[in-house]
This record gives C-alpha cells, sequence and structure tokens, in this order.
C-alpha cells in the first residue's frame, strides 16, 4: 500500500509541476486531457488511481513524456 500510494503522490506532484509551467489552470488542463476537474485535483493530490488512458491524455494535453512525470529526483 505504501508503494503505491508514493508512487500516486510523485506522479501527482509533477503533473501539477508540469501544469504550473505551461500556465494552466486545473480547469484548463482538465478540459484539454478530457476529464473531470475534480478527477484531476485528485490525482495532482494523489488521492486517485489513474487509468493509462488518463495518464496519455495527460501526457499528451501537457506535451511531456512518462519519465519526466515520473521523475523521483523531484522535490516536493
Amino acid at each position: 500500500m505504501f508503494m503505491k500510494c508514493a508512487c500516486l503522490k510523485i506522479l501527482g506532484h509533477n503533473i501539477k509541476v508540469e501544469r504550473v509551467k505551461k500556465d494552466y489552470s486545473q480547469e484548463k488542463l482538465a478540459e484539454i486531457a478530457g476529464i473531470q476537474m475534480q478527477h484531476l485535483s485528485k490525482i495532482e493530490n494523489g488521492e486517485s488511481d489513474i487509468k493509462f488512458t488518463t495518464l496519455l491524455a495527460i501526457m499528451r494535453a501537457l506535451d511531456v513524456s512518462f519519465e519526466k512525470l515520473y521523475d523521483v529526483n523531484i522535490e516536493m
């Protein structure tokens, strides 16, 4: 359970970092990715599992790779 939570928190944090770099609001990123803003908020907070298709949509919307989103060396 700990590993799953840690992974989701890292991924969510890095999605938020990339979103802010693009100057996107949660609402704008959610709209571009085709997901609900509340779901995006939970993903960014590491509170929700993320389906692979949702992750791909977010990656496309942010124009980033999985490696960038799952960089465990970023300070949280």
